[in-house]
């Protein structure tokens, strides 16, 4: 058997995550070897990828925002679609954007039989139920994050398998490791150490930017002691540091730019365990401040007509992933019109005083979504290659 030939995207941070340990799981398991073409940023290129151009340019998120970037996105849609076609793999992998993957995937099937996965599953569990179906019109496979997805997409006809979430697998800084952290930055004496997370994606950091540093510099005013870090994702670090300069409060920033990946890596699973609380964009970095055990406040809003349109969507009361996994509301949520800084300011004072219970939904969480098994690349990467056979 010669060579398995794998197309493979990915269009953020956590989908290059996804994707790096996807591409070791494949290079591990892939009896005759692989060759990887495609789209990545950092981690995949570290497993071998070329990429075909910066993943940043398909880093945006929201209805709105995606707009005056359509032409721009439509043009490169078209030239990776044409790519998988002249390139003919065994499989193509999308990984997550769906704006992106999902409609190259459309035009990939359109003119050939090429077979097509998909990493991550649509939150039909959370807004949008329709997309499974839609979804199923340009997806063979499925490999879900969480356990209770693949009788959503199994009903629509694609095959799906939960390979389990990689913040499952992170082994939590060890109490020596974090003094380290503090005593190496100067943040011994922080009482509290706040980890700030305002974001990935440029759109979300410059509307999420003015009012966590607003709340924070509030909150700092009776709190002498309080310190901040916030590490920031490579493909946004310029735009980071801009709009830190302008809050009342400086947090230290974690920025990654030519440092090799894993060790930045390394240095940011540190800062998220040696924190005391933290202030974050909803999304999967929920799921990394649970491997970490740091408890948070939940922080959230899309441009104005994203928000419009996503709420008239929605179809759960939380959109907080421990909330989901767990089952509890114990992760407070400050979203959408609730977003300003008094909201954010009223819930960080209470869980200064009042967080063990989301420590215990954040223990459960792992659990349930694969601590202690197989690494989730590994599993994916058997998923894939089991379908394929």
């Amino acid at each position: 058997m010669g060579a398995l030939r794998v197309f493979v995207l990915a269009g953020e941070p956590s989908g290059d995550a996804l994707g790096g340990a996807l591409m070791a799981g494949l290079k591990k398991e892939a009896p005759g070897g692989v060759t990887f073409d495609g789209i990545g940023g950092p981690l995949m290129q570290a497993q071998g990828l070329v990429s075909r151009f910066d993943m940043s340019e398909l880093t945006v998120m929201g209805i709105a925002e995606v707009l005056p970037k359509y032409r721009h996105l439509k043009r490169r849609i078209a030239e990776t679609a044409q790519a998988v076609i002249d390139m003919q793999p065994d499989v193509l992998i999308t990984i997550d954007s769906p704006d992106f993957s999902l409609r190259v995937a459309k035009l990939v099937k359109a003119t050939s039989d090429i077979r097509t996965v998909h990493y991550v599953a649509p939150t039909v569990w959370a807004w949008r139920p329709g997309r499974a179906k839609k979804m199923a019109k340009m997806i063979d496979h499925v490999l879900a994050l969480f356990p209770f997805e693949p009788p959503y997409m199994e009903a629509e006809g694609m095959d799906c398998d939960f390979v389990g979430h990689p913040a499952a697998t992170v082994l939590r800084a060890s109490p020596e490791e974090q003094a380290a952290f503090r005593h190496r930055h100067e943040l011994t004496d922080a009482n509290p150490l706040v980890l700030v997370l305002p974001g990935s994606r440029r759109g979300e950091i410059a509307r999420m930017g003015p009012v966590f540093g607003a709340a924070l510099g509030r909150l700092a005013a009776s709190r002498p002691n309080m310190k901040m870090v916030l590490p920031a994702a490579e493909s946004v670090a310029e735009l980071v540091q801009h709009q830190v300069a302008t809050w009342p409060v400086k947090p230290l920033v974690l920025d990654p730019r030519g440092q090799d990946p894993k060790a930045a890596l390394a240095e940011k699973r540190v800062a998220f365990a040696a924190a005391d609380v933290a202030l974050a964009t909803s999304g999967t970095v929920a799921l990394e401040l649970a491997a970490a055990g740091t408890p948070m406040v939940s922080a959230y809003d899309f441009h104005w007509l994203s928000r419009a349109i996503i709420s008239r969507m929605a179809i759960t009361d939380t959109g907080s992933l421990i909330n989901h996994v767990a089952d509890t509301r114990v992760v407070p949520e400050v979203v959408g019109k609730a977003f300003n800084v008094e909201n954010v300011v009223a819930a960080m004072e209470r869980l200064f005083v009042q967080s063990e219970e989301q420590r215990e939904a954040m223990e459960l969480t792992m659990d349930v979504l694969g601590r202690g098994g197989a690494d989730p690349g590994v599993r994916a990467a058997r998923a894939v290659l089991q379908r394929l056979r």
